[in-house]
Parts: C-alpha cells; structure tokens; sequence
C-alpha cells in the first residue's frame, strides 16, 4: 500500500512538472515550431513528387518570409528532410517535427 501511495505521489509531482515546463514554453517557441513543421511537410511533399532539391530551393528562394531567421531556416528544414532517407507521408513528418522541436524547446530552458 505504502509503494503505491509512493508511486502515485511520484507521479504528480512528474505531471506537475511537465505542466510547469509546459507554461514556460514561449508563444514564440510554438509558433517558430509550427513554422518549422509545416516547412518540413512542404519539403517532404516536394521530395515525395519528385521534385529537386536544387528546384526545392529555388522555391524557397521565391517566398517572402516575415521574420529574418526564415529563411535560412527553410533552407536547412529542407535540406535536412531532402537528406532524410524517409519516406512517411508530410502530416507524419509535420507532427513529429513538431512535437520534437517542442521537446527540445523545452529541454532547453
């Protein structure tokens, strides 16, 4: 019975600490994730139909970005996912992408 209490407690005070980390994570920090995200889907999806790299950039290279990090950014998402030998489909690279750039976040703070 003692265990049990024991684990228990051990395991709020986990989730507690997820919530804190959770609170801590900056609007800025979802949404350069979110961003990130959908420029790996949108990669993946031009690698998937066959589009170039070299034409991938090239695209990149047409788009009007917001923030001055974007770019250079957008270059290296999709260099790194034109590198990537996977094949999932882009909804699957879009969360996993999200959800590990959250983590990282996260662990960073």
């Amino acid at each position: 019975m003692r265990t049990v209490g024991i684990m228990l407690f051990a395991c709020s005070l986990a989730c507690g600490a997820a919530t804190v980390q959770a609170r801590e994570l900056r609007e800025g920090d979802k949404y350069m994730c979110s961003w990130g995200a959908g420029t790996a889907a949108r990669a993946q999806e031009l690698k998937l139909s066959g589009v170039s790299l070299y034409a991938a950039r090239q695209k990149i290279q047409t788009i009007k970005f917001n923030k001055p990090w974007m770019h250079m950014m957008a270059m290296g998402i999709t260099e790194q996912t034109y590198d990537s030998r996977s094949r999932l489909k882009p909804e699957a690279i879009r969360q996993s992408f999200y959800q590990e750039c959250l983590r990282y976040r996260v662990a960073r703070k």
